[in-house]
């Protein structure tokens, strides 16, 4: 089981976990070590009926807090509204048809059913249960009153049922249920109302169907700043050229390939956009034709002409000159010499309102590793220099800035200032 990072949006938030009688509550137990490793404090409360598949101490241990069960409401004088008023999110994990139902019609008899009528935070629920249940008329109305009311249904996904079916019923995986916890609990911060679009990965350009010229960029660092910015609230629309990572749930995500798709998709995104992120490690050349089959070896070694690709940020600030749109717009700089003076000159070459530069040449701050050292240079030769942290902290601290620019007034500003 993989350790779940520290996460600044969970740290210290107190997260209602409830289990019911689903077979998917072993899942449950993982979701309650990833969001107590996030940083959360987690309240786990379990129906009689999830008893008979996990036991309250599992939790416990995973948690390191007391789990609650329904013995308890009769122990504890109104712990169902100190529960449901102290949660910053309920969500309940596996969630059955019958808690559904109870949720949908405001049947309080049972502890989970109770502190969620206490409660007003964010209500996220995971159905889990056979297709066919899933499926009837009453169980998908009682989805959607529950929807009408505000809350959250996260899945569920599809797959193989306990009863042998393959279907769609199955509780969605944890690290997917965090990242809807996540995007909850962001809702209404800093960048609220905001599009933010954020590039990340390598392009490929194609020498023929089987060979590209690519780079050794692992778009870690853009995804981690397309979270960032989720996690204060943002609308995010991420351009990924190809990368073996999976987008943040909520996440707008536009596949690309080559630097051309790159620059389409990038200035079709931000015609409406108030910030672009420009983390992606776009190739500056391109072979001049591709060719149409694979060059075999035994025709010799071939002759590749390059030409430039296009240069995305100068279009974008070129466009900026009449519709200063976006009003914020970040670029990257991956250097392997004379980091300051090549990052400088490319903030002010680009119009840019802030540069993130890091030295390629270092082993624990270059590609494919999950830590960065960075440079975070504005306009006026303002210099921050961050210390060897992780790729998300880094993305933390960027979009940090890119709100204060907002609240400042826009980027364009912050550059004549």
């Amino acid at each position: 089981m993989t350790a779940t990072p520290e996460i600044s949006l969970l740290k210290g938030r107190r997260i209602v976990l409830g289990v019911t009688g689903s077979i998917a509550a072993y899942k449950a137990a993982d979701l309650a070590s990833k969001i107590t490793q996030a940083g959360a404090e987690v309240d786990v409360v379990l129906t009689d009926a999830a008893m008979r598949f996990i036991s309250p101490l599992t939790f416990q241990v995973v948690t390191g807090r007391r789990a609650f069960t329904e013995q308890d409401l009769w122990n504890e004088y109104v712990l169902h509204i100190r529960l449901g008023r102290e949660a910053d999110a309920i969500l309940i994990a596996p969630a059955t048809a019958t808690t559904i139902a109870r949720l949908a019609h405001g049947i309080g008899d049972t502890l989970i059913s109770l502190l969620t009528l206490a409660s007003k935070c964010p209500l996220l629920i995971a159905p889990a249960m056979d297709a066919g249940m899933y499926d009837h008329p009453a169980t998908r109305a009682n989805i959607q009153v529950l929807q009408e009311r505000g809350a959250r249904i996260l899945g569920p996904a599809e797959g193989r049922m306990a009863s042998g079916e393959v279907g769609r019923g199955r509780m969605l995986e944890p690290h997917l249920l965090l990242g809807h916890l996540r995007l909850a609990l962001g809702d209404g911060g800093r960048l609220d109302g905001r599009k933010v679009v954020v590039t990340a990965g390598g392009t490929w350009e194609p020498i023929d169907p089987v060979r590209v010229i690519a780079n050794r960029s692992s778009g870690k660092q853009g995804f981690a700043v397309a979270q960032a910015a989720l996690d204060l609230g943002g609308e995010v629309c991420l351009i990924a050229a190809p990368t073996a990572l999976e987008a943040p749930i909520g996440a707008e995500l536009i596949s690309v390939s080559t630097a051309l798709e790159m620059r389409d998709a990038v200035l079709q995104a931000t015609a409406d956009a108030h910030v672009l992120v420009m983390a992606a490690a776009v190739a500056d050349f391109r072979p001049a034709s591709a060719q149409p089959e694979k060059i075999k070896r035994r025709r010799g070694i071939p002759v590749v002409h390059l030409e430039a690709t296009d240069d995305i940020l100068a279009l974008v600030a070129e466009r900026r000159k009449d519709t200063r749109t976006p009003e914020v717009v970040v670029g990257f700089a991956a250097e392997s010499e004379d980091l300051l003076n090549h990052a400088q000159k490319k903030l002010a070459e680009k119009d840019l309102s802030m540069i993130v530069a890091n030295d390629i040449s270092q082993a624990d701050a270059g590609f494919g590793v999950d830590t960065n050292q960075v440079l975070m240079i504005r306009p006026n030769e303002q210099v921050e220099s961050l210390p060897l942290m992780s790729k998300a902290a880094v993305a933390e601290a960027v979009m940090a800035r890119v709100a204060e620019l907002l609240e400042a007034g826009d980027g364009q500003e912050s550059r004549e200032s």
